[in-house]
């Protein structure tokens, strides 16, 4: 009987021990989609768009992480600014509805910029329905956009999507963002709130590090020097 047990327990931990390899690795994955494409500002999100950005989602495509069931669901990363920097990630998943033309064609990252308090709370929900519960538009691209910046700020949420090294602003309508409790489970060790990780609650996670130096690189926080910061530090 203290053998099975055994057995058993050994049997959990390394089913645990995998599930968090393939949160980490995604989460390692979303840092380099975010890398790959802002490394060109001609072609990546505008930087006055990142720089007032509240929230960002991250969900990178099925070939790198492996994680696509069908073409419409997939599974991310949130991380949105509080006190001046970015707070600990939040697993999320992504589900039905239409990310436009490039959706289905096999290889497809996503990329959703929250752009005030009232887009993120919404998001900070376990589970909403994007241009239902929340407003989204599709994203200006490149330093050319920067015309079109001070309209687009009106917008709660603005989404992206790359697909074949193709990326562009995407009408992404109808689909479900809900919080993946169990892959937070399994990062943080423990069960947590989706928005207890997003109002900075819950400690930043060594492996979000690449995450991290990706988003300071690109969509600077208060603490690292911007003047757009849309966390509650600034109003205090």
């Amino acid at each position: 009987m203290n053998i099975r047990t055994t057995i058993l327990a050994l049997a959990c931990s390394v089913s645990l021990f995998a599930s968090k390899e393939d949160v980490v690795k995604r989460l390692n994955v979303s840092a380099e989609v975010f890398n790959d494409i802002m490394k060109t500002p001609d072609k990546g999100i505008p930087k006055e768009i990142l720089e007032r950005a509240a929230c960002i989602v991250i969900v990178p495509n099925e070939k790198k992480a492996g994680f696509i069931v069908g073409a419409k669901y997939g599974k991310g990363f949130m991380t949105c600014r509080e006190a001046g920097a970015w707070s600990a990630p939040s697993a999320v998943k992504v589900e039905g509805g239409s990310f436009g033309a490039q959706i289905g064609a096999g290889e497809v990252d996503v990329v959703l910029v929250v752009m005030n308090k009232t887009g993120a709370e919404k998001l900070m929900r376990s589970e909403f329905t994007l241009g239902g519960d929340a407003g989204v538009m599709a994203g200006p691209v490149g330093r050319d956009a920067s015309a079109q910046t001070d309209a687009l700020m009106h917008a709660e949420i603005l989404s992206y999507s790359r697909a074949r090294g193709a990326f562009a602003g995407a009408t992404l309508t109808g689909s479900t963002l809900r919080s993946d409790d169990k892959d937070n489970e399994y990062l943080y060790g423990k069960p947590v709130e989706h928005k207890a990780i997003l109002t900075g609650k819950v400690p930043k996670p060594a492996a979000a590090s690449p995450l991290y130096a990706s988003l300071n690189r690109y969509a600077v926080t208060a603490a690292t020097g911007s003047s757009h910061s849309t966390t509650r530090s600034r109003k205090q």
